[in-house]
């Protein structure tokens, strides 16, 4: 029992040190848990907002909504992926609605940055171990 309550212990300790930065470097509020407060279409699993419905005509007709939700691209990203799908896999000119299916895509599935590394050491005492 009290191997479970360290191991638990840990990965809280563990899951605060991850901390979302913003380009200046500044710690916002964390999307994740954001993200997971916000209502989900419980057909898709995606964020429910005024063009949900664009993105599920426009792209969950040909695959899977867990598609975009594993997938975190910048807004160009996403309109590279769009490229792609329409060289390779006769996805249909979007037209005046990739407008809105880029700006729902790049609103809640862009990338995340998360600091997965503590900060630096400082005043470091080294000693010699000695062998016996």
């Amino acid at each position: 029992m009290k191997f479970l309550l360290i191991i638990l212990i840990g990965f809280s300790i563990l899951a605060s040190s991850f901390t979302e930065r913003t380009d200046n470097g500044s710690i916002p509020s964390s999307f994740a848990a954001v993200s997971d407060t916000l209502k989900k279409d419980k057909e898709t699993g995606l964020i429910v907002d005024k063009d949900l419905f664009m993105v599920k005509a426009q792209c969950t007709s040909c695959h899977s909504s867990k598609l975009i939700i594993a997938n975190h691209f910048t807004r160009d990203g996403w309109k590279q992926k769009i490229r792609w799908m329409q060289a390779n896999h006769n996805l249909w000119d979007l037209g005046e609605t990739e407008k809105q299916v880029l700006d729902y895509l790049e609103k809640y599935y862009a990338p995340t940055q998360t600091v997965a590394r503590r900060e630096a050491l400082k005043d470091i005492k080294w000693y010699k171990l000695e062998v016996k």
